[in-house]
């Protein structure tokens, strides 16, 4: 069976998370969210190894992962609020090429290609991104759910996290509650259009309820873990919060 026929098969039989395996992941049905941000070790995770803050620790309790955050309107979105940060270079992607890799904690690893991703259920949000340095620009971006990737992959049980890899070097983590809230996308688009590629071309993360250096352009990668890494994040590793919920 060649790998486009795996693709399809697993269209048609897509699995969907159900209300107890999206609690189980998203930390509800546990205090999870409460020490999850620490080691692996349950005394590290008691004494913290000053890894997570305890203001992060409130935050994750507070967070609500099924909660909508108000959109906005067509007509509020402001076309040139939106700031372009480089991290490097823009990398040079071949969108013919292109691979995102889901692996980790799963029990059906995925290597998607565009037209792969671009062919599950589309969604599309009106939001504000919220850059940390202080400006924010609403946005319409278009593309498809991540709890839909997850789901595809088949998360085991006992995932915790999701990193985030991208073209340019550029490395992210979230808690999987946030990955997976209803408005956390994998972008393709912007405002209508094909997503620029000074935006994240191919495929970016665009959400709601995290800041902008939460929101990985160019992904090519996505580990879903049950470990905290002591690589959080590019920025995070130089002291940003981890958590940064809005």
């Amino acid at each position: 069976m060649s790998h486009k026929e795996d693709i399809n098969l697993i269209r048609v039989n897509r699995p969907q998370l159900t209300r107890r395996k999206f609690l189980q992941l998203s930390g509800i049905s546990s205090v999870s969210l409460f020490l999850g941000g620490c080691g692996t070790p349950a005394l590290e995770d008691l004494v913290g190894k000053l890894s997570e803050p305890l203001n992060q620790k409130v935050e994750g309790l507070i967070f609500k992962p099924q909660k909508l955050v108000p959109e906005f309107s067509a007509s509020e979105i402001e076309p040139e609020a939106l700031i372009i940060n480089t991290f490097r270079a823009t990398p040079i992607i071949d969108p013919a090429k292109y691979r995102l890799i889901i692996d980790g904690e799963v029990n059906n690893p995925l290597s998607l290609s565009l037209a792969d991703i671009q062919a599950l259920p589309q969604t599309s949000m009106i939001i504000r991104h919220v850059c940390v340095e202080g400006w924010a620009a609403i946005v319409q971006w278009g593309g498809v759910g991540m709890r839909e990737i997850v789901a595809l992959s088949q998360p085991k049980a006992n995932v915790q996290y999701a990193y985030f890899k991208s073209a340019d070097g550029y490395y992210e983590s979230w808690d999987i509650a946030s990955a997976l809230h209803p408005q956390t996308l994998l972008a393709y688009q912007k405002n209508g259009e094909p997503l620029p590629v000074e935006n994240g071309a191919p495929l970016r993360l665009a959400s709601p309820i995290k800041l902008g250096y939460k929101q990985s352009k160019w992904v090519t990668q996505i580990t879903l873990a049950n470990y905290f890494s002591p690589f959080k994040g590019y920025w995070e590793d130089q002291g940003y919060e981890w958590f940064a919920g809005l």
